[in-house]
């Protein structure tokens, strides 16, 4: 690549995904400097700086901070170098310890005791969320664990204590909740409402409260439980104590179980246990042969008395641009399940870095000659980086990578919005879109999933990636099927 390259190496340094993602973009607005990664050197990471370009030293080791610069010429160097340094300093500033009354609580159990607080939200790396957890189980308070990479063994133990306690586990990875009217994690603003909503999966009750949304009609509570809690292993035993919950809850007229696909046993006995309560309940279970979340959030109207509105798109129509293959790039891991399920139905097997099944799973994120879709909010690509919803790093270096490649059909994404993610994903996703089809007239078909009243606008945020030159969808299953149809080329 062009310009003068930067890397240096920072022994014992240490900060947040999320401080350093915004580090890296302030250097990297500076003038003269073209590209700039503040970041911890993970493999994941040090893999993604060698994709760059940038030469990092084979001694390097997960505890190092590296300083990756590309700059327009060498008399930047030392001006970006400073720009690091004092954005690295700012955050770690804590403000004017006069303005402190108290000395910060030490543990959280004691945060707890403070507060008077009913719930803890645990958000540290995974490997010390198990300790903070608990402390709160111990405390006689419900927890929501918004860490991933927190081992199965672990989520094991805090969700059977839980249950013996008469307590609550949200997550492990929990993404999305709504408890007492507040979004937690990445959050919707969406209007409330009689629907209960137990969820094994954050984008897909995401896609739900914001297809209801667009329908008129509310959510009222939304209790996540973590990716994991339908598979065989946990067995669902966050998912049946938040049906407890919401059953007991007066407000709750109707209650919907969303979840990637479960373990069938474990969905079986969901389905015993939800018969056995006095609320109504509706099972959203991704699966072949199953409604796809549009197809869920119909039934939930239905049931309400509501007819199903004729879903949002924006932009116009491409036509097929040659190329053999669907390439998925999804930030929102029960999204890409639902597109692989639905495209499988008309282009067989999918492989994907969360298979359907295990004999088609990528390593990394390679472009293999097949139909794809990749997951970039998986464990695996996400230690030490922020989620896909804030960083989108990751993302546009692979888009621009299947765009080009003249085996690609189409490019289908999704892009979530809402409390926590990225404030405005349109100002680097229609950029890229439109580098792309500049290259290459390639389809690209996204799924917006947001709400009008999101901090960064629906309508606004769909109307900037359609201009780009995306087909734009509300649904990301409409989204699927017409990139489907891009593939075999049909135009509807």
């Amino acid at each position: 690549m062009t310009g003068v390259a930067h890397v240096e190496l920072r022994t014992g340094a240490y900060a947040d995904s999320v401080t350093l993602l915004q580090v890296s973009r302030t250097v990297a607005a500076l003038p003269g400097v073209i590209a700039a990664q503040v970041v911890m050197a993970t493999p994941l990471n040090v893999e993604v700086l060698a994709s760059m370009d940038f030469r990092i030293p084979a001694a390097v080791s997960p505890n190092d901070m590296v300083v990756a610069l590309r700059l327009e010429d060498e008399s930047v160097r030392q001006e970006a170098l400073a720009a690091v340094d004092s954005a690295l300093a700012a955050s770690r500033s804590g403000g004017d310890s006069a303005e402190r009354v108290a000395a910060a609580p030490r543990t959280t159990r004691s945060a707890l005791s403070r507060s008077g607080a009913e719930l803890a939200l645990v958000s540290v790396p995974g490997q010390y969320a198990f300790v903070e957890a608990m402390d709160a189980l111990d405390a006689g308070r419900d927890v929501l664990v918004f860490s991933d990479n927190v081992p199965l063994e672990q989520e094991l133990i805090l969700k059977r204590t839980a249950t013996e306690r008469g307590l609550l586990v949200m997550g492990p990875d929990c993404g999305t909740a709504l408890v007492g009217g507040v979004g937690l994690g990445f959050a919707n603003t969406t209007r409330p409402g009689p629907v209960g909503m137990v969820a094994a999966s954050g984008t897909g009750c995401q896609q739900l409260l914001c297809l209801l949304d667009a329908a008129g009609a509310g959510v009222g509570a939304a209790l996540g439980v973590g990716g994991r809690d339908l598979g065989e292993q946990v067995g669902g035993l966050s998912t049946m104590a938040a049906l407890r919950r919401l059953d007991a809850d007066p407000a709750v007229e109707l209650i919907v179980v969303v979840s990637k696909p479960p373990a069938p046993r474990v969905a079986d006995a969901v389905r015993r246990f939800a018969g056995e309560l006095t609320t109504p309940v509706l099972l959203a279970l991704l699966a072949p042969g199953e409604p796809d979340l549009t197809g869920a959030a119909e039934a939930v109207l239905a049931a309400l008395g509501r007819p199903a509105p004729r879903w949002p798109r924006w932009g116009g129509r491409s036509a097929p641009a040659g190329g053999r293959y669907l390439r998925g790039l999804f930030a929102g891991g029960t999204l890409c399940d639902e597109a692989m399920l639905i495209a499988a139905e008309t282009l067989g097997p999918i492989r994907s870095n969360i298979p359907l099944d295990p004999a088609l799973a990528l390593d990394g994120v390679s472009i293999p000659e097949d139909h794809s879709m990749l997951d970039f909010g998986d464990d695996s690509l996400t230690e030490a980086r922020a989620h896909p919803m804030i960083d989108p790093t990751l993302r546009l270096d692979h888009l621009a990578k299947v765009a080009a490649d003249p085996d690609t059909a189409v490019v289908l994404l999704d892009v979530v919005l809402g409390h926590g993610a990225e404030p405005d994903p349109a100002a680097t996703l229609a950029p890229a879109i439109a580098a792309a089809r500049q290259q290459r007239q390639v389809p690209i078909v996204v799924a917006c999933v947001g709400t009008e009243s999101d901090p960064q606008g629906l309508h606004s945020q769909a109307a900037a990636l359609a201009e780009a030159g995306a087909e734009v969808f509300l649904s990301n299953a409409d989204a699927t099927r017409r990139a489907v149809e891009l593939v075999t080329g049909g135009i509807r």
